[in-house]
């Protein structure tokens, strides 16, 4: 074991470029954001994680190709740093020194501040699961849809004359690209008699809950259970209903939680029909019975996320695969409030996860990492791990 880490070790000397030969440069930011340089020993709890974790993510690749969902370019320094990632844990068993070292050579570190807010700001997703059935009946009468094939998705750098840009996906008609129908349209027929449902639900509310998260399991009526991935969605922007009715109702922000917004709606069909509408946004789905049942679900980049080690990211700004070292105070899984310091990998994206200093935190799967997802909104401190410049 000891002949295996020093190995390690002196392949990860071998590998990187001497630091004088490697420019720390800052992270590409909007305007108005800004980022400041940092050392790993100013970074509290860094050497506390054992960052062979994220190591071994990392060297599973930055993103699939394609991802599931586009983002901005992954940077050939960050693809070099993955590759690296790979030789390091092809030769041997990698130590925590060792781990932690190839961090500390391959990046930089830089806390990102989005102005004006001094500090990034955190929610948390889950992977849900709910009953559902294969063919439409009373108990199941909700139907999800697979990606219609005339729905276009805009990529980063497409114009679309005519078309407000906010739209982030369109549809492909003779006469040209077109706005997709929204919730409503949809809801009331506008895909009816296609062929596109690939299960049905229990009621609207379970579907949207499927939306906000972006994948989640479906218990069948005989006991199997169908996984289910994101397969794009309509374009139009999305609205939090949580926010709408904090507003409405006069709920203190703080006491908005996913439950909280669920229970509202299951307690009255008309006003959850009503509520759910306005928020445009649409999502649609594929089924995935390939994937294993200990596995996480399947993220923006195209490869399973690991609980409390995988976030979303902002796609506009930031690539997949990068690393991200994250310092916030939690809920805890126990109750109360635990202090959460440790290395991330951004492997997911949201349509509410914008700006340079927002993360969404994957908590897990399940009823009991729901709960603790819904209590997350909380102030952390983002510190971005850029990958070094290497010059000659």
């Amino acid at each position: 074991m000891i002949r295996g880490a020093g190995l390690a070790l002196a392949l990860l000397a071998a590998c990187a470029t001497s630091l004088t030969a490697m420019a720390m440069t800052p992270p590409p930011l909007p305007h108005g954001a800004r980022a400041e340089p940092l050392t790993p020993a100013q970074v509290q709890g860094w050497a506390s994680d054992d960052h062979r974790i994220v190591l071994s993510l990392f060297a599973a690749g930055c993103q699939a190709e394609p991802p599931l969902r586009a983002a901005v370019p992954v940077p050939p320094a960050l693809l070099a740093a993955c590759a690296d990632a790979q030789r390091l844990q092809a030769s041997a068993p990698v130590s925590a020194v060792a781990a932690r070292q190839f961090f500390e050579t391959k990046f930089g570190f830089w806390r990102i501040r989005s102005a004006p807010e001094a500090t990034g700001f955190m929610t948390g997703y889950f992977e849900p699961e709910f009953e559902g059935a294969l063919s439409r009946c009373a108990d199941f009468p909700t139907p999800l849809y697979g990606r219609p094939p005339e729905l276009v998705t805009r990529m980063p750098g497409d114009d679309w004359p005519g078309l407000d840009a906010a739209l982030s996906a369109a549809r492909r008609t003779k006469g040209g690209l077109e706005p997709f129908p929204d919730r409503t349209a949809i809801e009331t027929g506008a895909l009816d008699g296609r062929g596109l449902e690939i299960l049905w639900m229990r009621d609207p509310v379970d579907r949207f809950v499927l939306q906000v998260q972006g994948s989640g399991r479906i218990r069948l009526p005989d006991g199997r259970v169908t996984r289910l991935v994101y397969a794009g969605r309509n374009g139009h922007a999305y609205t939090s209903l949580g926010r709408v009715l904090s507003q409405r109702e006069a709920i203190p922000p703080a006491q908005m939680t996913m439950d909280v917004l669920v229970a509202r709606l299951k307690a009255d069909t008309d006003f959850a029909r009503d509520l759910i509408r306005l928020n445009r946004s649409f999502v649609f789905f594929a089924r995935r019975d390939d994937l294993p049942s200990e596995s996480g679900p399947i993220g923006g980049a195209g490869l399973p996320l690991t609980p409390l080690r995988s976030i979303a990211i902002d796609r506009g700004i930031w690539p997949y695969g990068l690393p991200v070292w994250i310092d916030a105070t939690v809920p805890g899984e126990a109750g109360g409030e635990e202090r959460l310091t440790r290395l991330m990998l951004a492997q997911d994206t949201g349509s509410a996860i914008l700006g340079p200093a927002r993360l969404d935190l994957f908590v897990g799967s399940g009823a009991a990492a729901g709960h603790r997802a819904g209590l997350i909104r909380h102030p952390v401190d983002f510190i971005v791990l850029w990958p070094r410049d290497v010059r000659p």
